[in-house]
């Protein structure tokens, strides 16, 4: 790797550990491997977080449901979520947990003395509407028929006296921000709502709660033994812990500003303009951008389990393999908007994109490689920059669609030069072009099937070309 290629950061949100995780953290987590993959294939030295959310009242209620100790139930589904990543193929670096003493809880610790420092923490009593499974206060005009527009439960209301951070202080500095798109926010459909929420105007907000609400849980406030910190003070500091922030100076700032945060549309205020107000106070720096999915549905209905159609994404890789579900929802499912799953869909882009598309181009080029006896020429690809500008702007689902246009064209350059008709040099020539034309996909597709992507390149880039096993065989259209 080039000592000058540069660095490049990237998260995933940090779930809460309370439950295995959903098609919907996968769908996120497939989105930012791939990012991490082709910027790691332009050179470049990428960090690649994410973490568990462990100090919040939801982990300690799930873990009293059962019978177990907050922190057993913690290593428990922590040790979930980080076998999780490996199992779905995602190439992350670092994974910080909250309960983290040693490499957390002091850059937290951290954060909150430079928000002090600058003034922006004070004390009051309040009384606030808080549902449990955002671990967030609601005003009561943002509730739907009286209930979180999330979970659709009611929230409690909730009096004590606890710290607040001064978020109305850095309004205009925020929405400066987000206006200039020196912190993009990816789509423009999100940060439209961002300015839209800034507008009603910013208050300040609960950055603490008490030992006693806290059920002992929780990063302890410096300075006061009777409360803790909230937690999406706490979380979001992983995004800055996990590269070194408060126990290695020289990583964290070798890799911070992150170059983006992804995450779903129901905690983009949390991101977009609490944690800049947060990192404001602190005089620490931007990241660069937020990048917003939606939500996936079922058959066009919201996953639930009482419908009995939640889709196991454990189960689904069994059945079909890691990189075909990789492909259905990076392309399928709209990369800033909600989205749908069904089984026919499924089949019908297996068969479509992959089965009759990439995999029957390969196949007919290996033969008619074979029977020629074409011996290959040296060739290097390099990305196209349509395909770049796409990466760049988290347009996964739109790449993968510029990269079934190249198969198309392939097809259509095989079927109007007809190579099975030719002789000679002619034929050579022909093949020549169109191996590379297969190269080039390959190397396109390496971001987002990548085990795909090295068998059609290694294959292709041999020095003489033989015929080439199935990629993708028929799959009955059994998924739910």
């Amino acid at each position: 790797m080039s000592k000058t290629a540069g660095k490049y950061y990237l998260t995933t949100a940090i779930p809460y550990v309370n439950a295995k995780p959903h098609i919907g953290h996968v769908m996120e987590w497939f989105q930012a491997d791939v990012v991490a993959r082709y910027q790691r294939l332009l050179g470049k030295d990428v960090a690649f977080t994410a973490g568990a959310d462990e100090n919040s009242l939801k982990n300690v209620l799930a873990a009293e449901k059962v019978g177990v100790t907050p922190q057993a139930w913690l290593d428990e589904y922590s040790q979930i979520f980080t076998d999780a990543f490996k199992s779905f193929g995602i190439s992350l670096t670092d994974f910080r947990r909250g309960s983290d003493q040693e490499k957390h809880w002091p850059g937290v610790q951290e954060l909150w003395k430079r928000c002090e420092a600058a003034g922006d923490l004070y004390t009051k009593k309040y009384s606030g509407l808080y549902c449990v499974g955002c671990e967030s206060f609601y005003a009561p005009d943002e509730l739907i028929d009286g209930k979180c527009p999330e979970h659709f439960t009611v929230p409690e209301t909730v009096e004590e006296e606890n710290y607040f951070f001064r978020l109305s202080k850095y309004e205009q500095k925020i929405r400066d921000l987000i206006t200039s798109d020196e912190l993009r926010i990816v789509s423009e459909q999100f940060k439209n709502e961002m300015l839209g929420f800034i507008d009603k105007g910013l208050e300040d907000f609960s950055v603490s709660r008490s030992i006693k609400r806290g059920r002992g849980v929780g990063v302890p406030v410096p300075g006061d033994k009777t409360q803790v910190m909230y937690v999406w003070f706490d979380a979001l500091t992983i995004y800055m812990t996990a590269i070194g922030f408060g126990f290695d100076q020289t990583r964290f700032e070798k890799f911070w500003p992150a170059d983006v945060h992804f995450i779903g549309k129901g905690i983009n205020r949390f991101h977009s303009i609490y944690w800049i107000g947060m990192l404001l106070s602190a005089g620490l720096p931007m990241p660069k951008a937020v990048s917003v999915h939606g939500y996936i549905t079922i058959n066009g209905q919201k996953m639930s389990k009482s419908l009995g159609n939640v889709v196991d994404p454990y189960d689904l890789v069994a059945k079909y393999g890691l990189e075909t579900v990789r492909y259905y929802l990076l392309k399928e499912i709209p990369a800033h908007g909600d989205g749908d799953f069904s089984d026919d869909r499924f089949h019908e882009l297996y068969t479509a994109d992959l089965a009759n598309g990439l995999g029957n181009l390969c196949s007919r080029v290996a033969k008619l490689c074979e029977k020629n006896g074409l011996v290959l020429e040296k060739f290097s690809p390099k990305f196209d920059r349509h395909f770049e500008e796409l990466i760049n702007n988290f347009q996964n689902d739109e790449a993968l669609r510029w990269l079934q246009q190249e198969i198309t064209l392939a097809d259509q350059f095989l079927n109007e030069q007809k190579p099975w008709a030719q002789i000679g040099e002619d034929q050579t020539k022909t093949l020549r072009e169109v191996v590379q034309k297969v190269t080039v996909i390959a190397w396109h597709l390496q971001p987002f099937m990548p085990e795909t992507a090295t068998k059609i390149l290694q294959h292709f880039q041999q020095s003489k070309i033989t015929a080439i096993q199935p990629l993708f065989p028929r799959i009955m259209n059994d998924i739910m």
